[in-house]
């Protein structure tokens, strides 16, 4: 939890616990100044909690007599559809002038939930990473699912899964989860399979039930699992393989080419080549139609090569004549 959102909700809890707390007093006990202290008073009064500014030499701050935060009553898929609503709207942009408040909504309910509830929920927003742009936002998964997977992750813990593979084909894995990951409109799981001996990716929506098995596990050192999901989805088997190379560096080729859609790694340069060569990349993707990627190849306005598929050159080479063709018209 951020910091001053901590802060808020401890100045809340000495205000809870009765009679009139002086600014001194308050800003000692939240290590901040005075003026902070004031600031904080003014979030809670916007968040329709009654404090009440007490004047005079041992003046300060209390609540309205009688006010107890009331108990909110939740089902486990409505707190989730509340607080992931909250973060889809903070990376859509909707709450970009009022991220304050939007944290503040957020620890408010934390507040009020059942300590189960409530760890698990953090579970789910403490391993949660968003592999889209903000602007865009997966529909939630089944609470019965997501929960306990989270869970796993942030604690470190093997789970075991019944999985419905895209082709119908159904089994039951034990995994080693690493992160849970939100990405066009899907959620994702990237996780050690050990009943494949190797890293995999599930979708969570194919995912029917979760058993929290006994024990730990240590998740590989430095891993981003954003990028093993972006991975795994552009290596996906698809009816066409497409390899080309680009001219540009990794970033400028993927500003182009999203890693959601494309691998892109740096050709190394020959040997005694010239320091102002200009660098080359290879692009590969992997797609079931080849239709949409020469307007894509023109749009880049960089030199490219077709390694493969050959079809993938007609068409580029129909595309470059029609252009030529609109071009050469004259206008009226």
């Amino acid at each position: 939890m951020p910091r001053p959102l901590a802060r808020v909700l401890t100045l809340l809890e000495l205000l809870q616990s009765g009679g009139t707390r002086t600014v001194r007093e308050l800003a000692d006990r939240l290590n901040v100044d005075e003026r902070t202290v004031r600031r904080y008073a003014q979030q809670l009064v916007d968040l329709d909690v009654p404090v009440e500014s007490v004047r005079g030499r041992y003046g300060g701050y209390r609540l309205a007599p009688g006010y107890r935060m009331p108990p909110l009553m939740l089902s486990d898929d409505e707190a989730l559809a509340v607080l992931l609503g909250l973060v889809a709207a903070r990376r859509s942009g909707l709450t970009a002038a009022t991220d304050t408040a939007s944290e503040t909504a957020a620890a408010k309910i934390r507040r009020v939930l059942p300590e189960r509830l409530r760890r698990s929920l953090d579970a789910v927003l403490g391993s949660l990473a968003f592999a889209d742009p903000p602007g865009r936002a997966a529909a939630a998964p089944e609470p019965a699912v997501l929960l306990p997977v989270a869970d796993a992750v942030h604690h470190h813990r093997p789970v075991s899964i019944r999985y419905t593979a895209g082709d119908g084909r159904r089994s039951e894995r034990t995994l080693h989860p690493y992160g849970v990951v939100a990405h066009s409109g899907r959620w994702y799981v990237t996780a050690a399979d050990l009943s494949a001996g190797q890293d995999r990716t599930f979708r969570l929506d194919r995912i029917t039930s979760v058993r929290i098995l006994p024990g730990s596990f240590e998740p590989p050192v430095g891993i981003d699992p954003a990028e093993r999901v972006l991975t795994a989805l552009a290596t996906v088997p698809y009816r066409y393989e497409v390899s080309l190379r680009v001219q540009g560096t990794t970033a400028q080729v993927h500003d182009l080419l999203p890693s959601g859609i494309a691998l892109v790694t740096e050709i190394p340069r020959p040997a005694g080549a010239s320091t102002g060569t200009g660098a080359w990349c290879r692009v590969e993707l992997r797609v079931d139609r080849l239709d949409w990627l020469p307007a894509v190849l023109s749009s880049m306005d960089r030199p490219f090569v077709i390694e493969r598929p050959h079809e993938l050159r007609g068409l580029v080479e129909a595309l470059a004549e029609r252009l030529a063709d609109s071009a050469r018209r004259s206008p009226g």
